[in-house]
């Protein structure tokens, strides 16, 4: 088996390694209603998922002040409805097989980690080597940085892998490398724009590289 080109992979979890688009529109509608922000036709779908997060709130008329109110609601409906949520196919492998190469793998993400452990099961759970979960004032930056000082590894030693560009920024922030995988929330065009080190298709590109 040929050695990992990174020490360190740190993975995104919802729309990286967990399906959970189809859930946030099953509960957008819901989300729309009790905080008064658009709810554009399923339509525009495709539109929106090209806009970064800052143009996706603009866009949608969603108050600022009551960001932090509906990121509660909404995760605690997560937590309500988590069996609804299944990884992608192929990701069991992925980190089956870079665990087997020696490399550490951490979940960085907002979510809860009672909703991560839930949906990675039981086996590939104890494979995480660590989790940094719950939002963050700092940002994700500020958890990149904290994990590379855990685990004694440079930034170019590590890399991180997303569905978003807020993945990518933060990633960049603290010189680490980009992966941008294409199954998640954002347009493949908006992450190619980007120009991230490496483009995921599907779960199994990840391990050739």
């Amino acid at each position: 088996m040929p050695p990992y080109p990174y020490r360190l992979v740190i993975f995104d979890f919802d729309g990286t390694l967990a399906d959970s688009f189809p859930w946030f529109l099953e509960v957008f509608d819901h989300l729309a209603e009790r905080f008064g922000f658009e709810n554009p036709d399923r339509s525009h779908l495709d539109e929106l998922r090209r806009l970064g997060p800052r143009e996706l709130l603009k866009r949608l008329k969603v108050p600022l002040l009551k960001l932090p109110a509906i990121a509660t609601y909404a995760q605690r409906l997560q937590n309500q409805q988590i069996e609804k949520i299944v990884l992608f196919d192929g990701i069991a492998e992925v980190i089956r097989d870079l665990k087997a190469r020696g490399v550490t793998v951490v979940v960085v993400t907002s979510n809860d980690a009672d909703n991560v452990r839930t949906v990675l099961g039981s086996e590939l759970s104890t494979l995480i080597d660590h989790y940094s979960c719950g939002s963050s004032l700092f940002g994700k930056a500020a958890k990149f940085k904290t994990v590379l000082k855990a685990f004694k590894t440079k930034p170019t030693e590590a890399l991180s892998i997303g569905d978003e560009l807020r993945d990518i920024e933060a990633a960049r922030k603290v010189g680490i490398a980009v992966g941008a995988v294409t199954w998640g929330y954002a347009h493949e065009d908006s992450l190619l724009s980007e120009k991230p080190d490496h483009v995921f298709a599907k779960p199994a590109d990840i391990l050739n590289i």
